[in-house]
């Protein structure tokens, strides 16, 4: 039963990571230094498919760099045949998210180092009340 708890606890985490890591490239893209000339070029696809992408990310156990480009591939194939975006468009997307994935991991990996303490934290609590008190 601890496992179970302890590995729902982690998936937990590394989802808030993936969702941390996602927020941050999003906020640094619309409100860094070139944030005026990104946020006229965005368009509501391109939203929806980062969206679509952290989705997918969040249901991995683990994250790989290739299972990252295998789901970032999966995603853009979508929207290449959409009308309203071109081929370069997408492209362009598609090198971009590829290009964050050392972004991604270490906001992964700060965030299971943040679960694994929380659950250390919750064993040593557990510990306390369950160890035979003192006369």
């Amino acid at each position: 039963m601890k496992k179970e708890t302890e590995k729902k606890s982690q998936k937990g985490g590394f989802a808030l990571g993936i969702a941390t890591a996602a927020a941050a490239f999003a906020g640094y893209y619309l409100f860094g230094p070139k944030g005026k000339e990104h946020r006229a070029k965005v368009r509501g696809w391109t939203l929806k498919a980062k969206g679509e992408v952290l989705e997918k990310l969040e249901k991995l156990e683990e994250v790989s760099e290739e299972k990252y480009e295998e789901i970032v591939d999966a995603v853009m194939a979508k929207y290449e045949k959409l009308k309203s975006t071109t081929e370069e468009e997408t492209e362009k997307l598609k090198k971009e998210l590829k290009s964050r994935f050392k972004h991604v991991k270490r906001d992964v990996k700060k965030a299971e180092k943040e679960v694994k303490k929380k659950v250390t934290k919750t064993r040593a609590k557990v510990a306390k009340k369950i160890a035979p008190k003192k006369k």
